[in-house]
């Protein structure tokens, strides 16, 4: 791009701008062709413009210097000083409490619905697919090889096209909300195209955070089960008590560090290594605020909440398995044999209606988490 298609702002910082029309986009332009195109009609207030080197869209009402001039020439100077700042934006609205995020997060959930379902049943359909197949393979006689072989053969593809599209998923969750947020109403088609071309970064990023996530708790059970053999040994109990302790730490610095990297890799359209960087920064910010206000913790907050709600469905879905496996236990001295008849339980238990339409309305309601880190992080950085 020549240098005369570039502006520099108050910064330094060069700045171009996208605007969009009707459905179609123009630019990258500089203010001054900007100007221009408002002067000739072509570019209203309401309409929608971005950064080019951002992905959140905006009003083209609030570029500086672009619409904002001729407001500012019919007010005076006192009165410029006192309600802009001697010419500076007008300072942001107050960020949101914990409860005002919630309220916010299921006011964007149920006016984005339509969009939100249709996202999710990318990776549950088959998910679901998977599991009446293998229900249905269960329930064939043996001599009908024939019928099981080939809906064995496709769970694997199933399996492997729900982790496919999971990537988009978290993508078109940012964008969604980032837009409803905003006021408008994003299609379906566009957002997940646009997601789409976010996959090779968000499913880099999937495999460091989640398989990172794996590792540790892999750690958690090696060391239970080294309290478990061990349990005569008091200094075994105590080295182990001590890496449990080490893991614990572990688990919440990584939980800091990569808090807000969905946002960062899709809204602010950074690379796997910038995303991990500025998430770790955002989530530490705010240490002039009060504890319970600052990133962390409102993270910390909201993700208690969710795995609350995760756990107590697990609970009532598995309320009858879990009393069985107690009485199991209290009557049961033989190992074996306890291990034997919690096995001949499970494969009697077969399908539980309750618990797969329970599994499916967790997974219904899994955006919400997503949209409340997205505001909380819109928040966070307005306040940064």
């Amino acid at each position: 791009m020549d240098s005369e298609c570039m502006i520099r702002d108050d910064q330094g910082v060069t700045e171009e701008w996208i605007v969009r029309v009707d459905g179609r986009e123009y630019g990258p332009a500089n203010i001054d062709t900007l100007r221009e195109w408002k002067a000739e009609g072509r570019v209203l207030p309401a309409n929608e413009a971005r950064r080019a080197d951002a992905e959140l869209w905006t009003l083209a009402g609030e570029i500086p210097g672009l619409f904002e001039a001729e407001a500012l020439a019919t007010a005076s100077a006192a009165e410029l000083t006192r309600s802009t700042g001697q010419g500076q934006a007008p300072p942001a609205l107050p960020s949101r409490g914990f409860a005002q995020i919630l309220a916010e997060t299921f006011r964007i959930y149920s006016r984005g619905f339509l969009q939100f379902l249709p996202l999710t049943l990318l990776v549950v359909l088959p998910s679901v697919c998977g599991q009446l197949t293998a229900m249905w393979t269960r329930t064939v006689q043996a001599s009908d090889a024939d019928l099981r072989t080939l809906p064995r053969a496709a769970l694997p593809l199933m399996f492997i096209f729900s982790i496919a599209m999971w990537p988009v998923y978290i993508a078109g969750i940012q964008i969604f909300t980032a837009e409803i947020a905003a006021g408008r109403r994003p299609g379906f088609f566009a957002v997940l195209n646009e997601a789409v071309r976010f996959w090779p970064r968000v499913a880099a990023l999937c495999i460091f955070v989640y398989g990172v996530f794996f590792l540790l708790i892999v750690f958690a059970f090696l060391i239970a089960a080294m309290i478990v053999a061990a349990a005569s040994s008091v200094f075994v109990i105590l080295l182990a008590l001590a890496l449990l302790g080490l893991q614990v730490w572990m688990f919440g610095r990584f939980f800091v560090n990569v808090l807000f990297w969905q946002q960062f890799a899709v809204l602010e359209n950074a690379g796997v290594i910038e995303s991990l960087r500025e998430s770790r920064n955002l989530a530490r910010s705010g240490r002039e605020l009060p504890w319970f206000q600052r990133p962390i913790w409102l993270g910390v907050f909201i993700a208690s909440l969710w795995f609350a709600f995760v756990l107590a469905i697990a609970l009532v879905s598995e309320w009858t398995t879990l009393q069985h496996s107690f009485n199991e236990l209290m009557t049961t001295q033989d190992p074996q044999t306890l291990l034997q008849k919690l096995t001949e339980a499970q494969q009697a238990h077969g399908f539980d209606v309750l618990t797969f339409a329970l599994g499916i309305l967790q997974k219904i309601l899994q955006p919400l988490i997503g949209i409340a880190f997205v505001l909380l992080y819109i928040d966070s950085r307005k306040e940064r």
